[in-house]
């Protein structure tokens, strides 16, 4: 015959059980905060300061104050510069920027359109929507580089406004340095209309 040995069991100390429910919850979340690290972050824009006038549209001209770093390590790689010729009346401070497809890269283009003149924005765009694996010869930006701008939206035109007073601009210079006289090839330079 076979003999059985009798084992005796031991109960549970009190506490232990919380303490095992404990350890599984802290694993769990400790796995949670390593996948969520884990995941790449996508395109925002964060508001810092609201804008108080109208928003960008496809087919204007922004001009912003902006610094474009690097989202590894904060390494400035661009810094606005303001036009070389800020004219009173015709063109306000900071860069210039077409609101249109393939002006610009993709996230800039996408997260212009998301603000307000007079605001000031955080704007993350991920690798894919920036240079990707190709970025322009010669810049500090590695390839697959995530990218943050720092942005002020300083004046909003129409492109029809800022040709205008760019041909103003052009003929007002011309005749600065003897190009013509008043009235050659075309209208005399007006004063640009309020924008």
């Amino acid at each position: 015959m076979t003999e059985i040995t009798r084992v005796p069991i031991q109960p549970v100390a009190k506490g232990s059980l919380t303490k095992l429910w404990i350890g599984v919850f802290l694993a769990i979340a400790v796995g949670a905060g390593l996948a969520w690290a884990a995941v790449p972050r996508s395109f925002s824009v964060d508001t810092e300061v609201a804008g108080s006038g109208p928003m960008v549209a496809k087919g204007d001209v922004v001009f912003v104050k902006y610094k474009g770093s690097l989202a590894k390590d904060g390494t400035v790689f661009d810094e606005s510069q303001n036009i070389p010729l800020p004219v009173e009346g015709l063109f306000p401070e900071g860069a210039p920027f077409p609101v249109e497809e393939g002006a610009t890269i993709p996230g800039f283009y996408e997260g212009l359109q998301q603000m307000q003149k007079g605001g000031k924005y955080t704007l993350f765009i991920p690798a894919d929507q920036g240079y990707g694996a190709t970025p322009p010869p010669g810049s500090p930006i590695p390839p697959n580089a995530d990218l943050e701008f720092e942005i002020e939206v300083i004046e909003i035109m129409s492109r029809a406004t800022f040709d205008r007073n760019l041909q103003i601009l052009q003929q007002t210079m011309q005749q600065q340095m003897g190009g013509g006289a008043p009235g050659a090839g075309g209208a005399a330079p007006q004063a640009a209309p309020g924008q």
